[in-house]
């Protein structure tokens, strides 16, 4: 938020361009930039004959509404100046050819001393666009505090200061009839002297650019056909105002502040934003309960439907405060709601019985039909030891009829609390107490709802309260150690004693961020291998840094030979370079290492630090990521379209705490939601095998190619967290089941309500847990930009520029897994760390019997496509249906004969059998499949290996018969990838000459082969080759044919193998 009164700018600097399209018929081009932001135009200088223009130059604009800032879009076109005249030269209207074009949303811009060059790829205006090329921005915001209030004026010089501005007001007269461009900088010096509410001459400039891109673009339309964009060349004359603009805003910017711009007048947003709200698209996650009663709402982020909940009466009482008229001493007042079963107690305040607290009663559960609120007045405690505590004093009861209580609706403003006089407080009936209280029947949509005492979740517990969790902002810290020099190495414990160990001092260096510690390999100092006694490194460490950063990164050099360190140094973080991409290399520095007290200065060692911000860093399984954005906030993109959710309620939930009888038992279920890096928790429905939460929720979606997982679990810290009181002792929550949505399977703007069933893995075995009923929603207001997101790269730039090796990013990736678990371990109410690892599966690479099976039938499932095109090919060749056969004969001859008919032929069947596939598609999203995952074939034996961490924790005999099951299995997929391995030597030998006389008949064989195929014209050799595989059985003997008895008998390496 900008403080009130505030300006706002936004700066954007027109570094440079790289490889432009030709389009000057010369092979050059004359570009220039166009710039438009918030209803203002800025234009950059030509630069002729560049195809690498490099520009410099800072374009500034004046944001009307800082809030409405993210909702921008500030847009680029790069035009190749036709006609390139003289600065001098004046001229008309000037035609320029679109070079392309880059729109950055205003989310994305950072603030002043942040900015980072970005390099961002030209766009096309059309699909028959020939674009190319990359443009360098700098794009950030200033915002400038409020002007100071001016000094008020002494009473003596009100008469001259009223003839002073009547002076001024008449000479402005004069100059603007003499004039006008002087006239309307008296207009506005006059006006500020004045303090007059007028507009400042920025919106004046903004609407005047206005209008001429209007008649710009109509002069457009007119001269060309092709319905190009409005000209940019209008946009000169507005390129050329600003230097006159800023030094007239410079005079006046000393004499008197400038007036803020008024809300009202600011330019509305991009047409793409527009749509984006209009269908929906709010901005960060929102826990959003509605019924399906009311459509829209206004919301924090703008209008949005809520319609995938059902509405959940409550019956909600506001207590403010009580006023007590007795006199004497007064004790602290507390109130006691009573509704049938239900009694519940307000806090004990002072004496002006200052509650303000909210309860809101389900009224399903109701089993009354009146509310009676009474306060007390606790008793003074007794002044000596040992006597009895006397009873609260009872100040008087209000009772409400619930038939009476009014109903009220989210869009309609608070209900205003009341005094109300309590009854039956004395005998003589006189009026003792008053309290002030607001008694309503709303919905679970109502604001009040999430912060009140709630009947179904346990009231004021915290750990049952639904919230909306962020995961740390995550980034790649990467440290390029280089060398050393100068290194005092410190003397080894024993110096009489001869050194066992190596002739040279090995050293190596290592890097500690927080609790992970990489260290580079080991260089003998001045070995050969160095040939300096500077040793020399030339590696690379990658860390995982997550914000608010750790304060340091220490970086210590060791050596092997005297087991002790020669010195360290540490780098703050706050001090790192940060780029986005590999273009342009982060600076390098040299640390001073200190080491002990002999040692002060120790040497000194050369490296390069930065903060990668082009890459993303993956904090769960690649196969079902929720977010693929690059860390860098300004490589983001505006969201495509918005993922809405509503977590209607759970049923034929099984019992998770069973009681000590093991007569009965009872679960307290709640619900985890994660996609991107926002997550979601429902309340906790208390002691409830069919839940309902009737909660909605929403995210941005960024990417369609994306998954949404959803956990249930059974709620134990709550219990424990009562009982004890101490955080750091609490139980793990219980799993119930999960289950994961792909985006890109739904139908976009159409709502799901669908039942899932929960199937989780235990110990124990497999066991079907309930059902979830979910509403899923994917709005998307573009159907083109939706498209290009499928074209597009998943991961960000840097990936395929620079990647990461697979053990690598494992490890980094399990590093981000840690990371986030421990910071949401943190939030109140904490999301602990078996919630997390669970959503984000930590234990996918792990080993596992059951998943061995699951993907090997998956491998099989996918071959038996081709295996049922060679078990059809075998039913043809062999005339199994004669019918068949003759019909793939007349194929064959009209594939021969017209070749070229072949691609479109393939095509146009590959068409014809998805659109009759089209009837059979999925109409609903699927969950997980137990039958996939092959849960019921697995023994409990193999779900115990499952469930057992590293190292084991089961006795000896189990892990040998473990063991020697793996063994087993292992030897199999041995054997298949020995035979795998020989069909490929036995190819290489037949051309290697292992076996000569095998090789020798293959050279003959290639040689008559091509004797005869520059005889014989090819289609005829494509009949007869294809009349030869398709000869009925009667010419077919029952004996492998002779090429291939002639592969078999070819050598392998396997008898090579020891």
């Amino acid at each position: 938020m900008v403080e009130e009164g505030a300006r706002r700018r936004v700066v954007v600097e027109v570094c440079n361009a790289r490889n432009l399209m030709p389009k000057d018929g010369q092979g050059t081009a004359s570009a220039y930039a166009v710039v438009d932001f918030d209803g203002q135009r800025r234009r950059t200088a030509t630069r002729p004959r560049d195809l690498n223009p490099q520009w410099g130059e800072r374009l500034e604009f004046l944001v009307h509404d800082p809030d409405a800032m993210c909702a921008e879009t500030l847009e680029l076109n790069l035009y190749n100046d036709k006609k390139a005249i003289a600065a001098t030269g004046g001229g008309g209207r000037r035609g320029g050819t679109f070079l392309g074009k880059v729109k950055v949303a205003g989310a994305s811009f950072s603030k002043a001393g942040d900015e980072v060059l970005v390099y961002y790829p030209l766009e096309k205006r059309s699909v028959f666009s020939q674009i190319k090329g990359e443009i360098g921005l700098k794009i950030w915001f200033i915002d400038e505090p409020p002007p100071p209030p001016p000094p008020a004026a002494p009473a003596d010089g009100k008469a001259d200061a009223a003839a002073e501005k009547k002076e001024a007001a008449e000479g402005g007269k004069e100059e603007k009839e003499k004039a006008p461009a002087a006239a309307a900088a008296a207009a506005a010096a006059s006006a500020a002297e004045e303090k007059k509410p007028e507009a400042p001459a920025e919106e004046k400039k903004a609407e005047e650019a206005k209008k001429e891109e209007k008649k710009s673009a109509e002069a457009d339309k007119k001269e060309e056909k092709d319905d190009k964009k409005k000209s940019p060349e209008k946009g000169k004359k507005d390129g050329e105002k600003p230097k006159e603009e800023g030094k007239a805003k410079d005079e006046t910017k000393k004499e008197v502040a400038p007036v803020p711009p008024s809300p009202s007048k600011a330019p509305p947003p991009s047409p793409s934003k527009m749509e984006l709200a209009a269908a929906g698209v709010a901005g960060d996650l929102e826990i959003r309960p509605q019924s399906a009663a009311e459509r829209s709402m206004a919301a924090s982020a703008g209008n949005a439907s809520y319609d995938l909940v059902d509405r959940v009466p409550y019956l909600f009482v506001r207590l403010l405060k009580a006023k007590h008229h007795g006199g004497g001493d007064k004790q602290p007042l507390y109130a006691q709601l009573s509704i049938g079963t239900h009694a519940v107690k307000t806090r004990a305040a002072t004496a002006a019985g200052e509650w303000d607290q909210v309860f809101a009663f389900h009224k399903d559960s109701l089993t009354a039909t009146s509310l009676e609120v009474t306060v007390h007045e606790e008793a003074k405690k007794p002044a000596a030891e040992g006597e009895a505590t006397p009873p609260d004093t009872n100040l008087g009861y209000v009772s409400f009829d619930l038939h009476e209580v009014p109903k009220r609706s989210p869009p309609d403003s608070a209900l205003a609390p009341q005094w109300y006089t309590l009854e039956g407080h004395a005998n003589d009936g006189t009026a003792a107490c008053d309290v002030m209280l607001a008694v309503w029947v709303g919905t679970q949509v109502d604001e009040a709802f999430q912060e009140a005492w709630q009947s179904d979740s346990g009231g004021y517990l915290v750990h049952t309260r639904s919230k909306a969790y962020l995961s740390p902002k995550l980034w790649y810290l990467r440290l390029s150690v280089i060398q050393a020099q100068d290194l005092r190495l410190p003397a080894p414990p024993d110096a009489k004693a001869k050194p066992m160990g190596p002739a040279f001092p090995e050293l190596y260096v290592k890097a500690q961020l927080g609790a992970q510690v990489f260290k580079t390999c080991r260089v003998a100092l001045g070995s050969a291998a160095t040939g300096t006694s500077n040793p020399s490194w030339n590696e690379d460490l990658l860390f995982v840094a997550a914000e608010p950063f750790d304060p340091f990164l220490t970086v210590v050099v060791e050596d092997i030979f005297s087991g002790q360190p020669v010195g360290q140094a540490r780098v703050p973080l706050s001090t790192v370079h940060r780029r986005s991409d590999n273009r342009v290399e982060p600076p390098s520095r040299w640390l001073n290492l200190c080491g002990d007290e002999a040692r002060p200065y120790a040497g000194r060692v050369h490296v390069r630090v930065c903060l990668e911000g082009g890459y993303h860093v993956l904090d769960e399984a690649a196969n079902v990521a929720s977010d693929v954005r690059a860390a860098s906030k300004q490589l983001s993109k505006p969201p495509v379209g918005m993922l809405e959710v509503g977590i209607r309620g759970a049923a034929n939930l099984v019992p998770m705490k069973i009681a000590k009888d093991g007569a009965s038992g009872s679960t307290d279920a709640y619900v985890v939601l994660k996609y991107g890096p926002k997550w979601a928790r429902t309340r906790t429905i208390l002691d409830q095998f069919n839940p309902r939460w009737n909660e909605q929720y929403a995210w941005d979606v960024f990417d369609p190619c994306t998954v949404l997982t959803i956990a249930v679990f059974d709620n134990v810290r709550y219990r424990s967290a009562e009982a004890s009181g101490d955080a750091g002792k609490l139980p793990k929550d219980a799993r119930i089941g999960k289950l994961r949505i792909r985006l890109s399977t739904l139908d976009t703007n159409r709502v799901y309500a669908n039942t899932f069933a929960l199937t989780a893995v235990h110990p124990v075995g497999v066991r079907k847990m309930g059902e979830l009923e979910l509403a899923i929603r994917f709005t998307c207001p573009s159907w083109l930009t939706l498209m290009q997101a499928y074209g597009s790269p998943l991961l960000p730039r840097m990936h395929y520029v620079k990647p990461l090796g697979p053990a690598q990013q494992d490890v980094l990736r399990h590093t981000a897994m840690r990371i986030v678990s421990g910071r949401l371990a943190r939030s109140e109410p904490p999301l602990g760390p078996e919630v997390v690892q669970y959503l984000l599966d930590t234990d996918t690479h792990s080993w596992s019997m059951r998943r061995s099976k699951a993907n090997w039938f998956r491998v099989v499932g996918c071959l038996s496509h081709v295996a049922t095109a060679v078990r059809w090919a075998n039913r043809v060749r062999t005339w199994t249906h004669p019918t068949t056969t003759v019909l793939v004969h007349a194929l064959l001859v009209a594939v021969v004969l017209c070749p070229e008919m072949i691609l479109p032929t393939v095509c146009l069947y590959l068409f014809l059998v998805l659109l009759w596939r089209y009837r059979a598609r999925p109409r609903e999203p699927t969950g997980m499949d137990p039958r996939l995952s092959h849960v019921d074939s697995v023994s409990p034996d193999e779900l115990d290996e499952e469930f057992d961490g590293l190292p084991s924790a089961r006795p000896a005999d189990v892990v040998r018969m473990r063991y020697d099951r793996l063994r087993a299995v292992a030897g199999r997929a041995q054997t298949l990838l020995g035979d795998v391995a020989a069909q490929g030597e036995r190819i290489e030998a037949l051309l290697s000459w292992r076996d000569p006389r095998a090789t020798a008949v293959f050279a003959v064989v290639c040689l008559l082969a091509a004797l005869v195929m520059y005889a014989v014209p090819f289609k005829l050799l494509l009949l007869a080759m294809g009349f030869y595989y398709l000869r009925h059985p009667r010419f077919r003997g029952d004996m492998p044919s002779a090429g291939f008895n002639f592969f078999r008998r070819l050598p392998s390496n396997s008898d090579r193998v020891l």
